[in-house]
C-alpha cells in the first residue's frame, strides 16, 4: 500500500482506501506529498525525522509525485489532494460528534472558514481556532489550550515548510489524534480563494490554474523538475 519514493513511504491506493486506513490509527500526521513538501523534508532533519516517523502518512499530492512513483515502477492508484483529505475528515468529525481545531491564516479568513463549514456541516464541533501570527518557538498558551480542548483533528495552515515544522515540533505533546498541514485550504473553505474547474484537476493541471491565479507561485514551480532529476538519479 506504499510506495518508496527517496527514501519515503507515499501512500499507494486509492482516496478512500486511505480514510479506512487513517480511521484505524491513533496518532497520525497526514502529509501532503508534493514535490515541495517532499524536498523541504530532505533538507531539513526536524522534518525528515518526521517524516520517517510510523504515525507519518504521506498522500501522493501533486502531479510530481504522481510522476514520480511511474519513475520508480511502482505507480500510485491516484493523485490525492490534501483539500479532499481534509474535508473528508471535517466530515467525518461531524458524523462522529468528534472536535477539530483550526490553527493559522489570518482571524477574518478563519471566520469565514468557520461559518462556512458550520452552513455545511450543522453543529460541526470546531473546538477551537487561532490565526497563525505567533512564534512557534514560543507558543505554550497555544499548545495549553489545545490540550485542554482535546480535538479528533488539527489543521494547521501556515504554510510549508512552517505548518510541518510547527506539527514535526509539537505533535508527541499535543493531544490529537490527526494532524494535517493545509496549506491555502482553509483560503478556500472560506470562500477567499476557488480551485481549479473540475476538469483540469482530473486532469492534473490544478497547479496551472493556481498560478495563473497567483502568478507569485511560478517560483515554486521549480521545485518539480528538481524533485524528479532527484528521483531519476535515485531510482
Amino acid at each position: 500500500m506504499f510506495t518508496n519514493i527517496l527514501g519515503y513511504k507515499i501512500f499507494s491506493g486509492n482516496r478512500k482506501e486511505f480514510l479506512d486506513h487513517i480511521k484505524k490509527l491513533n496518532k497520525a500526521h497526514i502529509i501532503s506529498g508534493n514535490p515541495e513538501v517532499l524536498s523541504n523534508g530532505l533538507n531539513n532533519e526536524l522534518l525528515f525525522n518526521n517524516f520517517m516517523e510510523e504515525t507519518s502518512i504521506i498522500i501522493p499530492d501533486g502531479i510530481g509525485t504522481v510522476i514520480a512513483s511511474k519513475m520508480v515502477k511502482d505507480p500510485v492508484k491516484e493523485k490525492i489532494a490534501g483539500i479532499e483529505v481534509m474535508d473528508d475528515i471535517i466530515k467525518y468529525s461531524w458524523e462522529q460528534g468528534k472536535g477539530i481545531y483550526l490553527l493559522g491564516t489570518k482571524d477574518e479568513i478563519l471566520q469565514k472558514c468557520i461559518n462556512n463549514l458550520k452552513n455545511k456541516y450543522p453543529n460541526l464541533n470546531i473546538l477551537g481556532w487561532h490565526n497563525g501570527f505567533f512564534d512557534i518557538d514560543s507558543c505554550e498558551e497555544i499548545i495549553e489550550e489545545i490540550n485542554s480542548l482535546e480535538p479528533y483533528a488539527i489543521f494547521v495552515a501556515m504554510g510549508s515548510p512552517r505548518q510541518e515544522v510547527f506539527i514535526s515540533k509539537y505533535m508527541k505533546n499535543l493531544k490529537c489524534n490527526i494532524f494535517m498541514g493545509v496549506g491555502g485550504s482553509i483560503d478556500v473553505f472560506a470562500g477567499e480563494v476557488k480551485r481549479a474547474p473540475k476538469w483540469m484537476i482530473s486532469i492534473g493541471m490544478e497547479w496551472l490554474y493556481r498560478v495563473a491565479k497567483e502568478p507569485w507561485r511560478i517560483g515554486r514551480l521549480s521545485s518539480i523538475p528538481k524533485f524528479l532529476i532527484k528521483v531519476s538519479k535515485n531510482k
